[in-house]
């Protein structure tokens, strides 16, 4: 599955549109919608919004794991 699938399929699951993202993580959604088609990849930090606004991990909108649960995050 790709990272740009991976994105799609999670935002669905959670029932978000690309506006409820937008308010989420503050990325236009014109550019949301390129990063979700694969036409734009996205920042570091734009990713960890992502995640965060997605409850998951970095590692698995990139692909480097299945796991869709996030790992505990440190409080700074």
């Amino acid at each position: 599955m790709t990272t740009a699938n991976r994105l799609r399929n999670l935002r669905k699951e959670k029932g978000f549109t690309q506006i409820k993202m937008q308010h989420l993580t503050g990325i236009d959604q014109s550019d949301y919608s390129k990063i979700e088609s694969g036409k734009r990849y996205y920042t570091f930090e734009q990713c960890k919004r992502i995640a965060v606004a997605l409850g998951t991990s970095m590692d698995y909108l990139a692909g480097l794991t299945d796991e869709k649960e996030p790992y505990s995050r440190h409080k700074s």
